[in-house]
């Protein structure tokens, strides 16, 4: 059971809303010089949203880049999936390709949602996950922060990132497209911590799949959540709420 009281997500929160930061290059250029008015960052736009205009997540205006450059761990993780993927997806095929616990608890989640409608899928993967416990990454790797594969985090748990991520990937493989999931790091202003969820675009609503909740609800009922990045596999969005003050305490650099 997820301990829902004690969470401390610790994802960092790179974004500093300071016009005063220093220009870098357009090459060394990070989701902060974005939101701070630094010019030409190559690939990097306005973002037009995928729900309807009035709808972009939590309210936000988003600013998109095609450059993950700016996300290490994330990078890590598609370099990981890219060769754990394979092995996820002939043991769903194949009970005696699961070569580990974490696989065959993989295959099960993947049997169990397959046939099921697409909202079915959404409740049976975000309840699967929001079973593990909840572990800093300093408990489960002795680090600050770090990004766990799935296979990792159904090894050895891990925080709300994780579960994010592997939400993310039981879903790609259950058939919904990148395109209408994000992993999004924000902060949490009732609980002053940073936090990850993900976001999955379902028609004209975006719908929140959180490690505090079983409940699947709309983004639009998450009053206390500020969306600080969102990404999928090709792409990361920068948002930006001015109307909403971020406390300077819950913000910080991402160097790992």
């Amino acid at each position: 059971m997820i301990q829902r009281g004690t969470t401390q997500c610790l994802t960092l929160i790179v974004f500093i809303l300071a016009a005063s930061a220093a220009t870098r290059p357009a090459e060394a250029q990070t989701l902060a010089a974005i939101l701070t008015g630094q010019p030409q960052a190559r690939g990097v736009q306005a973002s037009s949203p995928k729900a309807p205009a009035g709808n972009a997540l939590f309210g936000t205006l988003e600013i998109t880049s095609s450059s993950l450059q700016a996300l290490p761990q994330w990078r890590r993780i598609l370099d990981d999936m890219a060769e754990e993927s394979s092995d996820m997806v002939e043991c769903t095929a194949d009970s005696a390709k699961c070569t580990s616990p974490a696989l065959r608890s993989w295959r099960d989640l993947q049997l169990q949602a397959q046939n099921q409608s697409r909202m079915d899928k959404l409740h049976t993967v975000n309840k699967f996950f929001n079973r593990w416990p909840y572990k800093s990454d300093t408990e489960s790797f002795g680090r600050r922060e770090y990004w766990a594969s799935p296979t990792t985090f159904m090894s050895r748990s891990g925080d709300c990132e994780d579960y994010a991520i592997a939400k993310f990937f039981a879903l790609r493989q259950l058939g919904f497209d990148k395109e209408e999931l994000r992993i999004v790091v924000l902060y949490d202003r009732i609980r002053n911590v940073g936090h990850a969820i993900l976001a999955v675009y379902d028609g004209n609503d975006i719908l929140i799949l959180d490690s505090l909740s079983n409940f699947i609800t709309a983004h639009t009922r998450y009053r206390h959540y500020i969306p600080q990045y969102s990404m999928n596999e090709t792409t990361r969005w920068a948002h930006v709420d001015q109307s909403r003050a971020i406390p300077q305490t819950a913000l910080r650099a991402a160097d790992n």
